[in-house]
Order: C-alpha cells, then structure tokens, then sequence
C-alpha cells in the first residue's frame, strides 16, 4: 500500500496589532475559525508481486540475448516450410540472406542475372515486387513480407562524383518501398514491405564501381572494419521475426568507424 497523501488546509494568519501591543491580537483568537480538517488522498495499491511478474528484470546481459534470440525464434517459427525467393543470390549480401533463411527451414527460390544499376535497383525491383504480390494475391497469401536491401546512399549523398548515380537509384528505392506499403494498406492486405540500408559491406561491389582501379577497390575495404553479408542478413530475420501487428520501415546500419 502506496502511503497516503494528506494535504491539509492552510490555516488564516491572525490580524496583528499595534506594534508593541498584543492585547487585540489575543482578544481575537477566539474570534478565528476553526481549521478545516485535512483532506486525504489515497493513491492506488499495487502489490510487488504484480509488478514483479508484469515488469521482468534480466539479471544479467547473457540473459537478455537469451530472451531476444528466444523471441527471434518464436517469430520465425510460423516462416517455416514457406517459400522465400532471393535475388541477387549469387554472391554478397544475397547468398549470406538465402543461407540465413534455409537455416531458419524456409523453402528458399534464389536467382541472380548481372545487368547495370539502374535495372537492377529501380526497374528489376519494380518487376519483382509486382509478380511477387501478384504470386501472394493467387495464392491468398495475406501475411506475406517484400524486404527490398537498399542502401545508406538512398538517405544521404556521398561527395564521390563515382557515386551519385547509385545514389539516385537508391533514393528511388526508398520511395517505391514506402510507396509499396501505402498501395498494400490501400488495399486492404496484411503484406508488410520493408528497406534495409546497409552503409560499407564488405562484397564485390567497390570491385564494380572502380573496375579500372582494382587498387583502389581493394583500399575502399581497408581503412575500417566494414560490415560483412552476414550482419544484413541476420537484419533480414529480425525483420521478418517481427510480430504480423509490427511494420518496420527501413533498418538504417553501417559500420561503426564509417563517417558518412
């Protein structure tokens, strides 16, 4: 029982008299009124053991991944046996995201064709997203999951004129998966859309980008620890993890000595 709140009444200060005199002031205590009686307030009960079992308190860091890779499981459990189809899958960010969902026991289609950014990253997303949601709307699939893997140059532009076009594909990105998700809200359905926004992953890409300098490719992954396929995909089961009622946006990471 929380202890209860008394807030009582002030009390009216007497007339003084004179100075010097204190006759008029005792000749009027008996004139004052009596003080109100104090009021009293109760704040709810609530009992330790309530909140104890409402309010679990990890005792101890192992502990928390414990539950968080528990949680993790349980999300994943109700994508088993369920089709999954990777593209890119060839190599990089794509292979690491197709063996983490095979791991997870989903059924996993994979496919991978190299052609220039802008079909790739704007016109060949488009296309997949919409036979995609074509395949789940036949097939009353209603809980379905479009995860498009963007990139931290959809958000902010690097001062590398080599890199302004990818950034503009990748912006594009960005407001087609967010326009997905309203057109999917529109229409009534459960599908969920997401981005994940790498910043410097350690794949072929730099290799592509500078591929009249292989040196300077090579020099793009050593000056930092970057990240590796592996960290975007274990972003990809989180997200996916997620309860049905949770709609991630967009997973923003980079390594932690990358400045921009």
């Amino acid at each position: 029982m929380w202890p209860s709140v008394e807030v009582p009444r002030a009390e009216p200060r007497p007339e003084a008299g004179p100075q010097g005199v204190g006759s008029r002031r005792s000749s009027n205590i008996s004139k004052l009124p009596a003080p109100a009686p104090a009021v009293t307030r109760e704040l709810p009960s609530f009992s330790n053991s309530r909140l104890n079992s409402a309010i679990p308190v990890p005792s101890s860091p192992n502990e928390v991944g414990r539950r968080l890779g528990t949680m993790t499981r349980a999300g994943m459990e109700r994508w088993r046996d369920r089709l999954a189809l990777v593209t890119g899958a060839s190599g990089g960010i794509g292979a690491a995201v197709a063996r983490a969902l095979v791991q997870q026991g989903l059924k996993v289609v994979g496919c991978a064709r190299t052609v220039g950014n802008i079909e790739v990253n704007v016109l060949a997303l488009s296309i997949c997203t919409r036979e995609a949601y074509q395949s789940m709307k036949e097939r009353n699939v209603d809980d379905g999951h479009i995860i498009n893997i963007n990139s931290m140059c959809g958000h902010r532009v690097p001062p590398q004129s080599v890199i302004h076009f990818y950034s503009a594909t990748k912006y594009a990105v960005t407001a087609l998966t967010e326009g997905l998700r309203q057109e999917l809200l529109e229409a009534q359905t459960h599908i969920r859309a997401t981005c994940i926004s790498p910043g410097l992953v350690e794949t072929q890409f730099a290799f592509k980008l500078y591929d009249k300098d292989p040196r300077e490719a090579a020099a793009t992954y050593e000056h930092i620890k970057c990240l590796r396929p592996e960290d975007v995909a274990e972003a990809v089961i989180y997200v996916l993890s997620t309860p049905p009622h949770v709609q991630v946006g967009d997973i923003q990471m980079r390594p932690t000595e990358q400045v921009t």
